[in-house]
């Protein structure tokens, strides 16, 4: 059964039905709030609380109403396109999300790691002028390589490449508030203290004495082990940031020197898709970057002048 027919009832399927309401409900919406539909309706409806007859008008219009709305939200056509336009209202709301992400990571970033990124974006876009001015006689109309990937891949990577600067700057400062060798420290002293304190079931207070330390250096150990974590992937952000600083680089002077927008774009593919386990570790470091899961659109990075990002 598709969205179409989502409100036929079937035994056993009240699940079904349940979630399919949501779509079904979005088509009879947007055809009653067509425009043309509402000024034919309303129009109608004045029409009959005039005649004099409303008894008789107002039901017909409401019935020929209801068969109008049945028969538009049953055409294949009609609900592709209220979901085209239900995807592009999604990826609208994404690409500002993506927006308002960017501009809270340029404006926190460290001017050491801005003037960072700046380097590598400002050769991309050298290189795409470079890349623009290779073309050949005749082919003005056509796009280079590095303009075909630049939208779906480099892109992509620039912003892969932002986050990560964010990601190690903001481990940095966890880090440098979380000392590791305190917590140390507090655990050896806490392991000392429940020494001290025997197991002795029949006093209930060194029990609830007990219990406390326990507990305490339960969450000691907890607070290391994240923090010794954080260190580990702290390292490992930095890696991938010098990874990835040299495959854009290697991607945008390839595509001056190979003429293979196929080969290009496959490229670009293969390297965002190596990303993706570290686009996974970004995300379970929100407890230290405090941004959201990475939105699914790109921010235009290469096309805006850093002061405006800024």
């Amino acid at each position: 059964m598709n969205a179409g027919t989502c409100w036929v009832a079937r035994d056993g399927a009240g699940l079904y039905r349940e979630v399919a309401a949501v779509p079904l409900l979005r088509y009879l919406k947007t055809a009653f709030l067509n425009r043309w539909n509402l000024l034919v309706f309303l129009g109608a409806s004045a029409f009959g609380l005039l005649s004099g007859r409303p008894d008789v008008v107002l039901p017909l219009v409401l019935a020929g109403e209801v068969a109008y709305l049945g028969l538009l939200v049953s055409q294949p056509r009609f609900r592709a396109a209220v979901e085209a336009r239900q995807a592009e209202l999604a990826r609208t709301q994404a690409a500002q999300t993506a927006e308002r992400m960017a501009r809270r990571i340029l404006a926190a970033l460290p001017r050491e790691l801005l003037s960072r990124f700046e380097s590598l974006r400002a050769q991309c876009a050298e290189l795409r002028q470079i890349a623009l001015e290779l073309r050949q006689p005749g082919t003005l109309s056509q796009p280079t390589p590095l303009e075909g990937f630049q939208a779906a891949g480099l892109e992509r990577l620039l912003w892969i490449y932002l986050r990560l600067l964010y990601t190690h700057y903001a481990l940095a400062r966890f880090l440098e508030k979380t000392p590791e060798k305190e917590i140390e420290s507090d655990i050896r002293r806490l392991e000392e203290r429940l020494g001290r304190v025997p197991p002795d079931e029949s006093d209930p207070q060194r029990q609830r004495m007990r219990k406390a330390l326990e507990d305490n250096l339960h969450t000691s150990r907890a607070r290391l082990e994240n923090v010794r974590k954080a260190r580990e992937n702290f390292q490992l952000i930095a890696l991938e940031i010098e990874r990835l600083e040299n495959k854009i680089r290697s991607l945008s002077e390839m595509a001056i020197n190979r003429q293979e927008p196929e080969f290009i774009t496959s490229e670009v593919d293969h390297v965002a898709s190596s990303m993706i386990e570290t686009e996974r570790t970004m995300n379970e470091l929100r407890f230290a970057t405090g941004l959201d899961a990475a939105a699914e659109e790109t921010p235009a990075l290469l096309a805006i002048p850093l002061a405006q990002r800024r």
